[in-house]
């Protein structure tokens, strides 16, 4: 099957996504989102036991692509629910996908580029890699991603991580945890490979129950709190301080916050 922004490839029982507009630092789009959860799911059906996501070029995925950044101003409360609603289902997809999972971080990884990065069950990344919620500084909540952070690194350094939307590098994000290994890039696609082999020497229905058995020490609160963060991303797009965001971002210029 073809995709417009991602290529798939099948070896050895093991699949490889690659998300391909190098010339847009891979961004996150609708398309990107269709594209993705479409390549996830043929890939679920198919021989393969174990996916890589990874980027073409100098990024893995550099955030919101521009052209949907605009479109989001003026955008209807039910119409920015289905967008969030849209975000939380590839999120999910990601982190439920019944196979074992290992993003390839080749560069940065951008507020819903490290979102992608971190649903996956491993995830490597070069030294020069970059993350970053960077949501609050133009006006938006990072209630979705949140979600699961909280659960993967704790309260008091996702406080720091998603208030401050400050960028820290791989050796910090693998000191939470949010990063497996750090890997020379020119030696990032073999590792995972490697690692991918690690887990296809194992009994792969035994691999993917104690996927599920993992995920479902939080399913419950997690599917609660992803549905209330759905209506808190689609709620804060109506603020002013929204508009603003995106507005000074698009401007190239500081924003003037009034706090509504």
């Amino acid at each position: 099957m073809a995709y417009q922004t991602l290529t798939v490839s099948h070896e050895d029982r093991i699949a490889t996504i690659t998300l391909n507009r190098p010339e847009k630092r891979n961004a996150v789009s609708f398309q990107l989102v269709e594209d993705l959860i479409g390549a996830l799911g043929s890939i679920d059906k198919s021989d393969s036991q174990v996916v890589i996501i990874t980027g073409a070029g100098k990024a893995f995925c550099a955030g919101l692509d521009l052209e949907e950044l605009k479109s989001l101003i003026g955008k209807s409360h039910e119409q920015n629910l289905k967008d969030s609603a849209t975000m939380a289902n590839l999120f999910r997809t990601i982190y439920y996908f019944p196979k074992p999972s290992i993003a390839a971080v080749n560069g940065a990884a951008i507020a819903g580029g490290t979102g992608i990065a971190t649903m996956c069950d491993f995830t490597l990344a070069v030294p020069e890699a970059k993350f970053g919620y960077t949501e609050v500084k133009i006006g938006f909540v990072p209630a979705i991603v949140s979600s699961y952070l909280v659960f993967q690194v704790g309260h008091k350094i996702a406080r720091d991580l998603l208030m401050t939307a400050r960028l820290f590098d791989a050796a910090e994000a693998h000191r939470y945890g949010l990063v497996n290994e750090i890997v020379a890039a020119e030696n990032l696609m073999t590792r995972a490979r490697e690692l991918a082999n690690v887990l296809l020497e194992n009994s792969p229905s035994s691999v993917q129950a104690t996927k599920r058995l993992i995920n479902g020490f939080i399913k419950d609160q997690l599917d609660v709190q992803v549905a209330a963060a759905v209506k808190d991303n689609a709620r804060i797009r109506t603020t002013a301080d929204f508009k603003e965001g995106v507005s000074s971002f698009l401007e190239k210029r500081k924003p003037v916050w009034t706090g509504k």
